[in-house]
């Protein structure tokens, strides 16, 4: 590397006097730089004379915006903090509900670190048991329930949280105990983790309302006779945890999840459109990149598991045998394994997503509660729209804390084209 001696030049004016044939146009400083000394490199001038024009157009817009009576600048950056305490102030949302979306986004970043060394600290594969949707259960979806609990636990501003991990919903001791309820899928696309594909976090935080606090005390004999936990009875006190949690998407106070991919974006809503933060890594903060996300109202993406395009019934599969049809309008058949991700893309670029029930699942795939509720919250906010193929997901009241239902969520001319297809 070449070591520029300070006495080279006297001062910018003198490099960038006499211009001769070379980098730039006539916007901004023209052509290329007068070179002082010769060893100069013509990269390191054209940079120089880069960040001279850069900053005289900066100049420029301040300037503009100062006339306007803004007071904003091109280095300014709004993070999720800030985010939070401007629409506390502006009424949006309480301090309390602030402090809980805050203690969501640290446990997405412990999330984040996590993901990012799990093949360097042995967190990939199989934890050895099954979880209560009788699925095989990820090292990291243990470890990132934990997290998630953990945190809310500590911001002493949640009531009860219901997860895709937990048999039934966990009442936070009085000490710590707080208004909210909190649901979410700590790890979606957990499948993913071992070949470093898209994974997520989806959380959705509901009132209680007029609901008395619940704490959670098991009601079981130790005898030899029960066969496993999942025969537990549900006391009183439980059941009110489940009615609790047990709300329609309709009364969602704020959703939203955290894409772990490429790039760690975290995408929320708390009724006044979707915004999009993305994590800084050299500041450790979420900053915002996108503010009321608007969905396409059409896309040409479609996302369907066509694996299971025999167990669908007829009208479905009409559907996709049309959008396939390249003598009509061209679609893209995309399918990541991920809800966040599929929903992320569609935000973005349009299209539509399904996870429809089939002949094996006829009470669908994802869960009510905490995976399809926020997404169509989201999306909604959006403008986009979600249903079961029948009704709007955000009007079904769940009857169980991890009651399936199938999901279709896109852009508007996409559901309609999809729904007079399924009535």
């Amino acid at each position: 590397m070449m070591i520029m001696s300070t006495g080279a030049f006297s001062s910018s004016s003198q490099l960038l006097q006499q211009p001769h044939a070379g980098f730039f146009t006539s916007s901004g400083i023209t052509k290329t730089c007068y070179y002082v000394n010769k060893r100069i490199s013509r990269y390191r001038c054209g940079c120089i004379a880069a960040s001279v024009n850069q900053g005289l157009e900066t100049s420029r817009a301040n300037k503009k915006q100062q006339e306007k009576g803004t007071t904003s600048n091109a280095f300014e950056i709004e993070t999720l903090t800030t985010w939070l305490l401007n629409q506390e102030r502006q009424g949006n949302i309480d301090s309390e509900l602030a402090i809980v979306l805050s203690s969501i986004s640290l446990a997405c970043k412990q999330i984040t670190s996590l993901l990012q060394r799990a093949t360097l600290s042995d967190l990939t594969g199989s934890q050895g048991f099954i979880n209560i949707q009788g699925e095989d259960q990820r090292k990291l979806d243990f470890i990132a329930n934990q997290v998630f609990c953990n945190c809310l636990r500590s911001s002493g501003r949640t009531g009860i949280i219901a997860s895709e991990e937990e048999d039934v919903p966990i009442a936070i001791e009085e000490t710590y105990s707080g208004n909210y309820t909190v649901v979410f899928d700590p790890i979606d696309g957990s499948s993913n983790i071992d070949t470093g594909l898209t994974t997520g976090s989806i959380f959705g935080i509901y009132s209680p309302g007029d609901q008395e606090p619940c704490l959670v005390e098991y009601d079981h004999e130790d005898d030899d006779d029960e066969e496993d936990q999942s025969d537990l009875k549900l006391g009183k006190k439980e059941q009110k945890c489940v009615v609790s949690a047990c709300q329609p998407g309709s009364n969602l106070l704020a959703a939203g999840y955290c894409m772990y991919s490429t790039m760690v974006v975290f995408v929320l809503s708390i009724g006044n459109g979707v915004f999009s933060f993305t994590l800084d890594p050299m500041y450790g903060e979420f900053v915002l990149t996108h503010k009321n996300i608007q969905i396409p109202k059409s896309g040409k993406i479609y996302s369907f598991n066509e694996a299971n395009y025999e167990l669908w019934d007829d009208k479905l599969k009409k559907y996709i045998d049309d959008i396939k049809d390249t003598k009509k309008k061209q679609y893209a058949g995309r399918y990541i394994g991920c809800l966040v991700g599929e929903v992320h893309r569609m935000l973005l670029c349009g299209g539509i997503y399904g996870n429809p029930s089939n002949t094996k699942r006829k009470e669908g795939n994802l869960r009510l509660l905490y995976e399809c509720a926020p997404m169509s919250y989201l999306v909604e906010q959006a403008g986009g729209k979600a249903s079961d193929g029948r009704r709007r997901i955000l009007d079904i009241k769940p009857d169980e804390i991890h009651q399936r239902a199938p999901l279709f969520i896109g852009s508007p001319e996409e559901m309609d084209k999809l729904e007079k297809y399924l009535s």
